[in-house]
């Protein structure tokens, strides 16, 4: 039996904008992009793994108003994650996410005390994003 990452959701206001930043800042590539109703959720995955994607989708798609309105709190807070990546080269993913424009620098790259290199990113919807690279 094997057992795999198929999907993680990340909740985002402005797909648009959230597709712009795991593609740009990131190199992830649209695998589906999906209407249901007046919302769509777009699902990306890295060319290197294709077969761990993230889904993007707004947090009122499938909520109640009240429901969507506080998961959009959390995720203006941080409150989930991180998503952390692993790269082979954390200098490089970095100067590639920073110069992409589409999101905020939380950590320049730096090593840490648990074995790796990795640095950190808000995507546009508030979610962090770490990269690593072991060390």
């Amino acid at each position: 039996m094997t057992i795999s990452i198929s999907h993680f959701p990340v909740s985002a206001p402005d797909v648009d904008a959230s597709v712009a930043f795991y593609r740009d800042a990131l190199g992830f590539t649209v695998v589906m992009d999906v209407p249901n109703g007046s919302y769509r959720w777009v699902t990306m995955a890295s060319p290197d793994d294709p077969n761990a994607q993230i889904v993007l989708s707004e947090p009122h798609a499938g909520r109640s108003q009240q429901e969507g309105d506080e998961m959009l709190a959390l995720v203006a807070k941080g409150a989930f994650g991180p998503i952390v990546l692993r790269t082979d080269d954390v200098d490089a993913a970095f100067e590639r996410a920073r110069s992409s424009g589409t999101g905020e620098v939380l950590q320049e790259p730096m090593d840490q005390g648990w074995g790796v290199k990795d640095c950190a990113f808000r995507d546009p919807a508030g979610n962090m994003i770490r990269i690593a690279q072991p060390a």
